[in-house]
């Protein structure tokens, strides 16, 4: 199905004389239509999020009423807004959200009635798992991992012992979900999920380099922790390598379906040595626990390469973010500009379209349709 349906348009109507801006934007944001929501709609929405006069919990739960549509493009695309929003609009979305006792329940979902409708239910069910996970971490520690300070005076690289043991894991269950989407590039076969790709793959970047940085915190601890302390830091770190297998072979789905190569991180260190095969720091690590238990162990002295590989791994992230918050600079110059352009409009007596009466939409110098609408 191509362009809106007639369910899409009649929804949109009702909403415009019900005079709820939100929900139409919502509704505009999730359509039949088989592509990723249009960038005007998912900017007014961000927008919104950012106006203290707008109910966030009015905002989610219109999203939330969306997932309980029978279509596999209409939930899918209410779970990308929602992802979205948890990415770029306002803290207090995402916070509202982890103060929930539930978020989505799609565990069941299936739309037996469209071609793709086997196929997409899997990833909405996958999909939705994630996002539960990533709010449920955020109610954990009160913050996203994905946007925490990071580098040598970071949150994962300063964090104590005890915390840090408790912490590790939360952002391992958050990676897991993340990682069991399971798209081959055969898979990603539309707009819609390539739009939820494109998300998990941001977020994979910015999540594991808090993960590795606070893997680096924990083995630089190691030598001076408590014997259950050892226990605990020794599973997490197996536990890790084997998670850097598994982002690896995301990393390679990216690529594949046509990230660009300049955004992905250069992980050729990490998968060819010390991550598959750090058996002298693995093994010393294991030797010191043991001496810890009382245990007969031979001299051994740690491989010290994986600390740094993991190092190097982290300031190809940081390389990652320092794109990333240029082209959001660049964008944010843009919808700047157009702003200007409307308010020298304004004052030439020329008029133009707004969202409400108490909230002008966002515009953005690469939205999918020229007009200033939201709506459209």
């Amino acid at each position: 199905m191509s362009g809106q349906s007639i369910t899409d348009r009649i929804a949109a109507a009702q909403h415009s004389m019900t005079g709820s801006a939100i929900s139409k934007a919502v509704c505009k944001a999730t359509t039949h239509e088989i592509s990723g929501p249009k960038k005007k709609h998912l900017d007014y929405l961000i927008h919104c999020t950012n106006e203290m006069n707008v109910s966030v919990p009015q905002l989610a739960d219109t999203l939330f009423e969306r997932t309980a549509n029978s279509s596999w493009v209409v939930v899918f695309k209410a779970l990308i807004t929602t992802h979205h929003l948890m990415m770029y609009g306002n803290e207090r979305f995402i916070q509202y959200l982890a103060s929930r006792n539930t978020l989505f329940n799609l565990n069941n979902f299936l739309d037996k009635g469209a071609l793709q409708g086997y196929d997409m239910s899997t990833f909405i069910r996958r999909y939705s798992r994630y996002l539960n996970e990533k709010a449920l971490s955020y109610r954990l520690v009160a913050v996203d991992f994905t946007k925490m300070k990071r580098g040598i005076d970071g949150v994962m690289r300063t964090m104590n012992t005890e915390k840090l043991i408790k912490t590790l894991p939360i952002i391992q269950n958050q990676l897991d979900a993340l990682l069991d989407f399971q798209a081959n590039p055969n898979e990603l076969t539309n707009g819609v999920i390539n739009a939820a790709f494109m998300l998990l793959f941001k977020d994979s970047i910015r999540l594991f380099a808090a993960y590795n940085e606070g893997v680096i915190n924990l083995l630089e601890k190691y030598f001076d922790m408590k014997k259950n302390q050892c226990k605990d830091a020794l599973d997490i770190y197996k536990k890790f390598l084997y998670r850097m297998t598994k982002l690896s072979e995301f990393l390679k789905v990216a690529e594949q379906v046509g990230i660009d190569q300049g955004d992905i991180p250069d992980l050729t260190q990490t998968t060819k040595g010390p991550y598959l095969a750090p058996s002298s720091l693995l093994e010393a690590l294991e030797q010191h626990l043991a001496s810890l238990e009382g245990k007969k162990t031979k001299d051994f002295s740690a491989d010290t390469s994986a600390v740094s590989s993991l190092s190097n791994t982290g300031m190809s992230f940081s390389r990652m973010d320092e794109k990333e918050k240029q082209q959001a600079l660049e964008e944010e110059q843009a919808r700047l500009q157009a702003l200007k352009q409307d308010q020298r409009l304004k004052e030439i007596g020329m008029q133009t379209p707004s969202a409400s009466p108490t909230m002008q939409p966002m515009s953005s110098a690469n939205n999918h349709n020229s007009s200033m609408d939201p709506f459209c």
